[in-house]
This record gives structure tokens, C-alpha cells and sequence, in this order.
């Protein structure tokens, strides 16, 4: 049983993570500015949901707490990249109006 709570926790954490990286691809070549916005905010909020993912792994034992921390601390990073890059943007529209 413990290897099928393994399989949905890890297949969360691969979609959610996953998906961080095909929204910022995306992002490259967004419409607009607001477009632009809305793939990175999307994007923040999978890595926080990864995070979340990478909890509940430690919490059911699937991950260590050394891994997950590290884990944490890189996706912590990421959505600090990922806010600053949307504010930035934000920033930008509203001197454009």
C-alpha cells in the first residue's frame, strides 16, 4: 500500500513541478504584458503547491527531512524569482497607462 501512497504523492509533486517550468516556457512568448502576468502568477502558484506536495511526503515518511528542506528552500528561492519578475511587470504596465 505504501507504494501506490508513493506513486499519487510523487505523480502530484512531478505535475505540479513540471508544470513551473512549462508556464515560465510559455511566459516567453505570452500575448501581452498581462498575459505575461498571469503564466508567471500561475506558475508561483504551482511551486507553492509543490511545496505543499513535498510537506506531505515528509509528513507520510515517503521523503526525508533533509531533502524536503532543501526542496523547500529551492522553491522558496523560485517564487521569490517568480513574484519579483511579476511585480516588475506590473510595474511596467502601470507607467504604461
Amino acid at each position: 500500500m505504501k507504494s501506490k501512497k508513493e506513486w499519487i504523492l510523487t505523480r502530484q509533486l512531478m505535475r505540479s513541478s513540471s508544470a513551473i517550468g512549462a508556464l515560465c516556457a510559455e511566459s516567453e512568448f505570452a500575448q501581452s504584458r498581462p498575459d505575461f502576468i498571469s503564466k508567471l502568477s500561475i506558475a508561483r502558484k504551482e511551486c507553492h503547491e509543490s511545496r505543499y506536495w513535498i510537506k506531505m511526503m515528509t509528513a507520510t515518511g515517503l521523503m526525508t527531512d533533509s531533502i524536503a528542506n532543501k526542496l523547500i528552500q529551492l522553491a522558496d528561492e523560485l517564487m521569490r524569482l517568480l513574484t519579483a519578475s511579476i511585480n516588475t511587470s506590473q510595474r511596467k504596465m502601470t507607467k504604461e497607462k
